[in-house]
């Protein structure tokens, strides 16, 4: 089944630096062995930022817990805050573009 992590960071950064840092981080995220798609967000209203991360399966995701990118996090982006949320990915209402889009649909299929 695959898994969803959701990242919300707190950073005392200012916005141009942390976008800057998002950016010459992102090649990295292309090694990770199992990662679908991450996607980076920011609320407007409070500045933080977000990585929502789609893996192939909840082992992918353990993996990816026990890199050094992923430890890395908190210092990377001066976080003064950071809190992690995972989820199991059961359907989605539309139909989901790349490669993970293969995945969720045989999982809908088999709903």
């Amino acid at each position: 089944m695959s898994a969803v992590l959701f990242i919300r960071i707190k950073s005392v950064l200012d916005f141009e630096e942390l976008e800057r840092r998002l950016q010459a981080r992102k090649p990295d995220f292309l090694e990770i062995p199992g990662l679908l798609q991450k996607i980076y967000g920011r609320d407007p209203a409070s500045g933080e930022i977000c990585g929502i991360y789609f893996f192939k399966n909840q082992q992918a995701l353990d993996a990816y817990h026990e890199t050094e990118l992923a430890k890395s996090i908190p210092q990377a982006y001066e976080a003064a805050n950071v809190r992690r949320e995972v989820f199991e990915v059961l359907n989605s209402v539309h139909p989901i573009e790349g490669r993970f889009s293969e995945r969720v649909t045989v999982r809908q299929q088999n709903l």
